[in-house]
C-alpha cells in the first residue's frame, strides 16, 4: 500500500514547488523587469507620495472635481476586494430606479444642462473599479466645474484633451480620460 503512494506525494510535491512557487516567482520577476509600472500597482505619485493607481477608480463627490462612473462594490465605492457587477438586467425596475437617481443627482449638481446624460455616468460597469470616462462624460461635466472653480470652459476642454487617450491600436475600445489623473491636473491649474 505504501509504494504506489510515494511516487505519487512525490510528484505532488514537485508539481507544487514548480507550479506554486517557481513559476509565479519567475513571471513576477519578468514582470519587474519588463512592467516596472504595471507590476508596482500602476500608482499614481504625487510628491513621493502614492495618491491612487490608474487602474482602479476613486470616488469624487466634489462639485469641483469631474466624477467617474459609479461603482458597484460594497462596503465602500471602488473597493478592489469586491469588484463586482450590479448583476441587474436591462429590464430590472431596481435598475431603473438606480439610474433615474443617478441622472437626478447630475442634473441637481448642474441644473442648467440640458444634454443628454453619457451612459457611463449612471451605469456601473462589469469589475465596479473603471478609473476612467468617455470622453463625453467628461465634456458633460464641464459646465459644473467651470462654474464652480471660476474657469473658462475651454480651459476644462483643453485639460480633457491633453489627458484623453485614444483608441487601443487605433480600433479597439473608445476615446477615454483618466478620472484621477484629469482631477490632479485640474487640482494644478487652480
Amino acid at each position: 500500500m505504501h509504494m504506489p503512494l510515494r511516487p505519487a506525494i512525490t510528484l505532488f510535491l514537485i508539481l507544487t514547488a514548480v507550479t506554486g512557487i517557481a513559476y509565479p516567482l519567475l513571471v513576477t520577476g519578468i514582470a519587474v523587469v519588463v512592467f516596472p509600472s504595471q507590476a508596482a500597482g500602476s500608482l499614481i505619485l504625487r510628491d513621493g507620495k502614492a495618491v491612487g493607481s490608474r487602474l482602479i477608480g476613486q470616488s469624487f463627490s466634489d462639485p469641483r472635481y469631474f466624477w467617474g462612473r459609479p461603482s458597484a462594490t460594497a462596503p465602500q465605492p471602488y473597493n478592489a476586494l469586491a469588484s463586482n457587477a450590479s448583476n441587474l438586467g436591462p429590464l430590472n425596475p431596481a435598475l431603473a430606479d438606480a439610474i433615474k437617481v443617478r441622472i437626478a443627482a447630475l442634473r441637481n449638481a448642474d441644473p442648467g444642462n440640458t444634454a443628454p446624460v453619457p451612459v457611463d455616468l449612471v451605469t456601473t460597469s462589469a469589475s465596479g473599479l473603471d478609473p476612467e470616462i468617455s470622453l463625453a462624460a467628461a465634456n458633460y461635466q464641464v459646465a459644473r466645474i467651470a462654474r464652480v472653480r471660476a474657469l473658462k470652459p475651454q480651459v476644462l476642454a483643453t485639460l480633457i484633451a491633453v489627458h484623453a487617450r485614444g483608441r487601443l491600436l487605433g480600433v479597439l475600445g473608445e476615446p477615454r480620460v483618466n478620472v484621477l489623473e484629469l482631477n490632479l491636473a485640474l487640482d494644478e491649474l487652480h
